[in-house]
């Protein structure tokens, strides 16, 4: 038998679907359900061709109220790509991927747009700075669907919000310029990595939030991602010990337990947006 849409939610959430069974598994549906992490790459170039398509096809996705607040920049200078490597010690598939991109929420043009036209700008807010981050997530997640379409593999890189100012200063971002993540691009060595999702029972809310079931559904979650997928590396074993079994709820739990990025708050206030 063919495989069908079913098979592939099925997959991805471990849990038995019919929504899709008489989908077959073919076009966008098909590829946003079996994506895949790639942090091993080729090594061969991308046509550049291929990237101008891409990056055009990323900058027409969605943008609120037309403002068009994301930007894109390709690290291609050597010297650079090896510093901003280095902001990120243990993933080599940053340095390893042939191109590198920063998606970066940009309300400057605005700012620049009103000063040409002789226009106040009252609106130095916090909704401003989610609407940028937004527009530029919707840039990137646009990137990665057009780059999985003709046999590229991607995988976003948060962590360089944590050097924010070395990063800043390295990409010349100015005021109202903020970077949301990293993506390495290229030819996948290997398969990949498909993630278990959350079951919509806990993400999916009809008419009001309902989260009166999540301690059981998260339980079940774990149980179903452990038996599917190998462990991840416990994080943090001098703090919170070794446990087994190690699972999503635990591992994400230590994540957040250590302070981490508490100078972004600060460095985007000093790029101009008072947040309030």
């Amino acid at each position: 038998m063919e495989p069908n849409i079913a098979e592939l939610i099925e997959r991805r959430f471990g849990m038995p679907a019919e929504a899709g069974r008489a989908w077959p598994a073919t076009g966008t549906i098909a590829a946003m359900l079996a994506h895949r992490v790639h942090r091993r790459y080729t090594g061969a170039a991308i046509a550049e061709d291929t990237m101008q398509v891409l990056l055009a096809a990323a900058l027409s996705a969605p943008s609120k109220s037309d403002l068009q607040q994301a930007s894109v920049i390709r690290v291609r200078d050597a010297g650079l790509r090896r510093e901003i490597d280095a902001l990120t010690p243990g993933m080599p598939w940053v340095a390893e991927a042939p191109e590198y991109l920063v998606f970066c929420g940009d309300n400057r043009r605005h700012r620049q747009v009103a000063a040409l036209r002789g226009k106040p700008f009252p609106n130095d807010t916090l909704d401003m700075f989610m609407n940028a981050a937004v527009d530029a997530g919707l840039v990137m997640q646009s990137f990665i669907i057009a780059a999985e379409s003709v046999g590229l593999g991607c995988c976003p890189i948060s962590l360089i919000r944590n050097p924010i100012e070395r990063l800043g200063a390295l990409l010349a971002l100015p005021p109202g310029v903020f970077p949301v993540a990293g993506l390495c691009v290229g030819h996948p060595a290997e398969a990949g990595r498909l993630s278990m999702r959350l079951p919509p029972a806990v993400t999916v809310h009809t008419d009001r939030y309902d989260a009166s079931g999540f301690e059981a559904e998260l339980a079940a979650y774990d149980a179903r991602r452990a038996a599917a997928e190998p462990p991840p590396r416990q994080k943090y074993v001098e703090r919170f010990g070794e446990v087994t079994p190690y699972t999503w709820s635990e591992d994400k739990a230590r994540q957040y337990a250590v302070p981490e990025r508490h100078a972004f708050g600060d460095w985007v206030r000093r790029q101009g947006f008072a947040l309030r």
